[in-house]
C-alpha cells in the first residue's frame, strides 16, 4: 500500500501536465502578450520597439481614466442594488417557497438563454417615448412623459437586470448553507429577527454573499452593451475605449495598457476581498 501511495503521488505531477499546458497556451501566453504590447510604443504591432510607459501616461493625460472611473462606480452601484434585491429573493428561494423554489429558479435562468443585446432592446421598446410604459400611461391615464433612455439610471437599470442571475444563485447558496438548528437556537435564546439575521444569518452565509458580489462586480465593471444601448454612448466605460483602441484607433499597445490598468484594479479589489475569507472552507475542502 505505501509503494501504491508512492506511485501515486509521483504521477501526479505527470498527470497535471495536459492541463498545465493548456492553462499556458490558453490563459497566460496571450494575457503576457497584453501585458508586453501595454509597453510598447503608441500604434506599434512590433515587440522589438523600446519599451516605455507612455501608454500609461496617455491613459492619465486623457479621458480614459475618466471610463475607468465610470466602470468602477456604475459597477459598485449595480452590486449594492443587487444586493439589496436579490437577498430577499435568495431567502425566499432557501427557506420559504418550498417546491415553488425549482419553478422561481428556472424563471430567473430562462432570460440567460436569450441574446443579451436582445433582452436590452426589448428594454427600450417598454421605456421609449410612446412606447409599452409612456404608451399606455398617456392612452390610459392622459400621463405624458419623456422617455427614460439614454441616461445614467438606464444603465443602472439594464446592468441589474442582466446580472441579477449571477448574484442571486451564489447568494442563495449562501442562505442555505446557514443551519435551522443554529437560528432556532438563538431564537430560544431570546435573539430578535434582527438580532438573529445580524449575527447568524449574515456571517454564516457570507462566504456565498461575497462570490455573488464578486462575480456581479467582475462583470458588471466589464460591461459594454447596456451602455451604449440603453445609455446611447451618453457614458463611455472603459471597455469602450479599449474596443476603439483594438478596432478603429489601431492602437493596440495603448488599448493593452488600458486592459492591463483594468486587470490590475479588479484583480487588486478581488484578492483584498479574498483575503478575508478561507477559501478551503467556502469550497469544502475541509
Amino acid at each position: 500500500m505505501a509503494d501504491l501511495g508512492r506511485q501515486r503521488a509521483r504521477q501526479g505531477p505527470l498527470n497535471a501536465v495536459p492541463v498545465a499546458i493548456f492553462l499556458l497556451i490558453g490563459f497566460a501566453a496571450p494575457l503576457l502578450g497584453v501585458i508586453i504590447f501595454s509597453f510598447m510604443p503608441e500604434r506599434t504591432f512590433s515587440l522589438w520597439q523600446a519599451p516605455g510607459l507612455g501608454n500609461y501616461a496617455t491613459i492619465f493625460t486623457g479621458t480614459s481614466y475618466l471610463s475607468l472611473l465610470w466602470s468602477l462606480g456604475l459597477a459598485a452601484v449595480t452590486v449594492c442594488l443587487l444586493a439589496v434585491i436579490c437577498y430577499p429573493i435568495a431567502y425566499g428561494l432557501a427557506r420559504v417557497f418550498g417546491r415553488w423554489s425549482t419553478l422561481l429558479t428556472l424563471l430567473f435562468t430562462i432570460p440567460l438563454f436569450v441574446s443579451e443585446n436582445v433582452r436590452l432592446y426589448g428594454w427600450i421598446l417598454f421605456f421609449i417615448k410612446n412606447g409599452v410604459m409612456l404608451g399606455t400611461l398617456k392612452s390610459l391615464f392622459g400621463i405624458e412623459m419623456e422617455s427614460w433612455l439614454f441616461t445614467e439610471g438606464m444603465i443602472v437599470l439594464g446592468m441589474v437586470y442582466v446580472y441579477l442571475p449571477f448574484m442571486l444563485f451564489p447568494m442563495t447558496l449562501g442562505v442555505s448553507m446557514v443551519p435551522q438548528e443554529t437560528r432556532d437556537a438563538a431564537f430560544d435564546l431570546g435573539a430578535s429577527k434582527w438580532q438573529v439575521f445580524r449575527e447568524v444569518d449574515l456571517p454564516l452565509a457570507m462566504p456565498g454573499i461575497m462570490i455573488g458580489f464578486l462575480l456581479s462586480f467582475v462583470l458588471a465593471v466589464g460591461a459594454l452593451v447596456e451602455a451604449k444601448v440603453l445609455g446611447g454612448q451618453r457614458v463611455i466605460p472603459i471597455v469602450h475605449d479599449i474596443e476603439l483602441a483594438f478596432t478603429y484607433a489601431q492602437n493596440w499597445p495603448l488599448g493593452s495598457a488600458m486592459a492591463v490598468l483594468l486587470m490590475v484594479v479588479v484583480a487588486t479589489f478581488v484578492l483584498l476581498v479574498l483575503r478575508r475569507f478561507d477559501l478551503d472552507t467556502i469550497l469544502g475542502r475541509r
